[in-house]
């Protein structure tokens, strides 16, 4: 009796059927076999083996990457499609009765590919607990002998990481990407040590006077290829020898504990400056070395004052932009301040430079320095997002962008071929005209009339850099492009308009910061780094090279 009406109770609490009303199994299935070919090109069949769909013909679509595919014919087993003319790589799917069956991935053949010649690991950063996150490549200089020195916020490149050397924040590979690891052996192997103690924005060669052939290293670092973990005498730029070493110079400093005679002399870097900050990008021209960033003083070591343990610097009130002595005929005189750039002999201090951070820059042939990031005014005058600086630290009225951006700027290229500059950011309007994320300008600041960029949804581009053909790489988070598919990455006509063939290629996730184009026969060869993990659904590590078929 206790038993039958405990059994009542159960059945009152248990209630209606929690799954009721829910879809039913449609039976959809695709098989383990890849389509075929599971290489396609766009307007060619395909064959792809999905079981269960024949019952529901009437009532069904089939998509290529989320672009719907005309299906040519379906059995029990399989679908053939005909690829739509705009699909680039990516799963496919099939939609009926309100529900979504995934399937294998499409890979798409057209005029761009990753090159797989192109062999590296990429940057990485290694922490404390021996975890491994991908890091950020900020830059890439092509050096005379093909190979290239790579810099940024890693500190495990190509995964060669030890505990006492890792690769800190730079490091150089072969044309085809190969880490190239230093000779100990050999004093003209490039062996940059411990390399820096943080992140390296920019690496610049030198390529007259007395320092030619050397390099300038900026970004946000205290030292370089340091074994004394308080040595702090780098402000976020220095000078490294071509093998890569730091250029340093015996410097004789005061001891106050006279007994101690290895605290009488000090080993410090030739290149005397740097900011209290950390430096975005720097620029060489002539003998002068130009600075942008995210800092407030000029700061130089006071060596006379200083001791082996304890440097004095001498600082000088520096708003985001400054200009540094190089090939001095003095060579005390290297990394100090160019007082003729960008300061007030009055106020013993730079102007105000601008209201909000500078997010990226260029230098155009003439020397000539254009900023651009999250500022409306520079100087005190009207610089929406924009603004071109002449040689003097002055804003160049000249350059006539108008009203500019109406929002942030987040990224500037330019191209000495076509002498074009692009500008990627988070606007919609540049100089009264509709611009959603992407502008062409002329070398005069103007709008190129002939360019005119469609629309996106999803996101923003990041990035927008011209090939010498005249083409156009895009980036950023975006998902489409005037109504096409495209999953962050595009290529572009001069005019906007998407390159027939040449956006082939799947998802991309992450930044691109540069890239370098070289030829190889009829072919054009892109190294895009910067900080990314994904490109044509496959996985990178912030550096990947691909090719452009003509």
């Amino acid at each position: 009796m206790a038993l039958t009406i405990y059994s009542c109770k159960k059945k009152e609490v248990i209630g209606e059927d929690p799954y009721a009303g829910g879809k039913q199994p449609l039976g959809i299935k695709f098989d383990n076999t890849l389509p075929d070919p599971a290489l396609a090109t766009q307007g060619s069949e395909v064959t792809v083996f999905v079981r269960g769909v024949k019952k529901y013909e009437n009532d069904y679509k089939f998509y290529v990457n989320e672009i719907e595919a005309t299906v040519l014919n379906l059995t029990d087993s399989t679908i053939r499609i005909v690829v739509p003319t705009n699909a680039s790589t990516g799963g496919l799917s099939v939609v009926t009765k309100e529900q979504t069956f995934f399937g294998p991935v499409l890979n798409i053949d057209g005029k761009v590919s990753i090159d797989n010649t192109f062999q590296t690991n990429g940057a990485t950063y290694r922490d404390n607990n021996a975890n491994i996150y991908v890091s950020s490549i900020n830059d890439i200089s092509t050096l005379a002998n093909g190979n290239s020195f790579v810099v940024g916020s890693f500190n495990n490149f190509d995964n060669r990481w030890t505990e006492k050397i890792p690769n800190g924040a730079i490091a150089q590979i072969d044309p085809n990407g190969t880490y190239i690891a230093p000779v100990p052996s050999d004093v003209n192997s490039v062996n940059f040590g411990k390399g820096a103690n943080g992140v390296i924005n920019t690496v610049t060669r030198l390529t007259n006077g007395a320092n030619n052939g050397k390099y300038i290293v900026s970004g946000d670092f205290t030292s370089f290829n340091s074994t004394r973990p308080n040595r702090i005498n780098i402000s976020g730029i220095t000078r490294l020898n071509s093998n890569g070493t730091l250029d340093s110079t015996v410097i004789d400093v005061i001891n106050p504990t006279p007994n101690v005679l290895s605290k009488n002399r000090d080993t410090v870097p030739s290149f005397n400056g740097g900011v209290i900050g950390s430096i975005k990008k720097s620029f060489v021209f002539g003998d002068r070395v130009y600075i942008v960033g995210s800092f407030q003083y000029y700061v130089r070591r006071f060596y006379e004052r200083s001791t082996y343990d304890t440097k004095i610097g001498d600082v000088v009130k520096m708003n985001q932009m400054a200009c540094l002595k190089i090939n001095e005929a003095n060579p005390v005189d290297e990394g100090d301040l160019d007082l003729t750039f960008h300061y007030n002999s009055t106020t013993k201090q730079s102007p105000a430079a601008g209201n909000g951070s500078i997010r990226d820059a260029i230098q155009l042939p003439d020397g000539k320095l254009v900023l651009v990031g999250e500022f409306t005014t520079f100087n005190g005058q009207p610089a929406n997002h924009i603004v071109r600086i002449n040689l003097d630290g002055s804003v160049d009225a000249s350059f006539n962008t108008g009203s500019g951006a109406d929002n942030d700027i987040s990224s500037i290229t330019y191209n000495a071929t076509t002498n074009k500059i692009m500008v990627a950011g988070l606007f919609k309007n540049f100089n009264g005209s509709a611009k959603q994320g992407v502008a062409m300008l002329e070398l005069n600041g103007s709008l190129t009339p002939t360019f005119n960029f469609g629309t996106i949804t999803t996101g923003t581009p990041t990035y927008a850099g011209q090939l010498n053909s005249g083409k156009i790489i895009v980036s950023g988070s975006f998902k489409t492009y005037n109504g096409i598919v495209r999953q962050g990455f595009m290529i572009i006509n001069a005019d906007g308009s998407l390159a027939a063939g040449y956006n082939n290629t799947g998802q991309f996730i992450g930044n691109i910061y540069k890239m370098i184009e070289t030829t190889s026969g009829v072919n054009t060869k892109v190294t895009l780094v910067g900080f990314f993990a994904r490109f044509d659904n496959k996985t990178f590590k912030s550096i990947l090279r691909i090719t452009l078929k003509p």
